[in-house]
């Protein structure tokens, strides 16, 4: 296993990542400690989970997550492992955190890292992450900005701002409680914001930021790989295999079980007009140069030079081998040239 250090941190990350969102709906506390288990065996010391898991989210199952990695973490040593959790945030309707109240208020921030430490039986946590922007951003499958959002009822939406969200996080970086803060799913303009209030006000920086990157989703090269480089903010990179569309199960058999079978109306970025088209195309060209699809989706974005660590999940241990194993395929300038022309001809169907 190879590692990187994130961003401006001192956190040295394994490339591959342990993605723990089927923990508790899709996968037993046995599965969890299992792929926990031989993870760790594979020199991979990095574990990513959030407050909000599983998903899809459910009141039923909400926490679960957190519980099952905490009941193997325990038996754990603790300084071996980077982990990674997520405080759950506004505008997406989850009604049983905190009562509704989504907001990245300081009490709401709070509240999440205690409620996340305690289910994870540690003291703290090295990466602690904002899921998703509170402000009207383009999320999950939207691929504009609409400035109409910004408003209810012709009075302008109030979000927490910026400034305050860092200010709490740098209260618990003070406290020990993390050593390190991150974004996700956020946008170039909030990146940047939060770089230059952190430095203008003395506030910690942000290491990371966890956006979806695959093979049908590559909107990080416009604008954000940039941000990456000049700014030193590491990308951990999350559904490196489009929900199982790289897979290529979906082509031949559409009622294959999965997530997209089993969660119908989830993830709706992966039911847009191109998603077949461009899967069958990446599934050809993978069979052209021998290795499966599987194979040809992570090598592409394991290897990529702004990618901090590629966040992978798996159901089955089978699965969750041919994923790492995939970390040993380079591929050639010429299947990296292929991709960028089927990427022409298919550009972001997933965004």
């Amino acid at each position: 296993m190879e590692y990187r250090k994130l961003g401006t941190s001192d956190l040295m990350v394994s490339k591959v990542c342990l993605g723990t969102m089927t923990f508790g709906d899709q996968n037993t506390q046995a599965d969890a400690n299992e792929q926990l288990d031989y993870v760790l065996a594979q020199g991979i010391n990095f574990i990513d989970t959030a407050e909000m898991y599983p998903v899809p989210p459910k009141a039923e199952t909400y926490t679960r997550t957190e519980t099952m990695i905490g009941n193997w973490l325990k038996n754990q040593s603790r300084d071996k492992i980077i982990l990674g959790s997520k405080v759950s945030g506004r505008n997406r309707g989850l009604s049983w955190i905190r009562n509704g109240d989504e907001t990245l208020s300081r009490n709401n921030i709070r509240s999440a890292i205690e409620g996340s430490l305690t289910r994870l039986q540690t003291d703290y946590l090295d990466l602690y992450q904002l899921h998703w922007p509170e402000r009207n951003v383009p999320l999950f499958g939207q691929y504009q900005f609409e400035p109409h959002k910004e408003f209810e009822n012709g009075i302008s939406k109030q979000w927490e701002s910026i400034h305050s969200q860092l200010e709490t996080l740098n209260e618990l970086v003070k406290e020990g409680k993390i050593r390190h803060i991150g974004l996700s799913n956020e946008q170039p303009w909030g990146v940047m914001e939060f770089l230059r209030l952190a430095r203008l006000h003395n506030l910690p920086i942000i290491a990371s930021i966890q956006n979806g990157y695959n093979l049908l989703n590559r909107a990080m090269e416009f604008g954000m790989s940039e941000v990456l480089y000049r700014e030193n903010v590491g990308l951990l990179a999350y559904s490196p295999l489009a929900f199982g569309h790289l897979t290529g199960k979906y082509i031949d058999n559409p009622a294959a079980h999965g997530r997209v079978t089993m969660f119908l109306g989830y993830a709706q970025r992966y039911s847009k007009p191109n998603v077949l088209g461009a899967s069958q195309a990446y599934t050809r060209l993978a069979k052209q140069c021998g290795i499966t699809p599987t194979e040809l989706a992570l090598a592409f974005v394991y290897h990529r030079w702004f990618v901090s660590s590629t966040v992978i999940g798996a159901t089955t241990m089978v699965q969750l081998q041919e994923n790492i194993a995939a970390f040993s395929t380079k591929l050639s300038p010429e299947v990296l040239a292929e991709i960028d022309r089927h990427h022409l001809q298919f550009t972001n169907p997933a965004p």
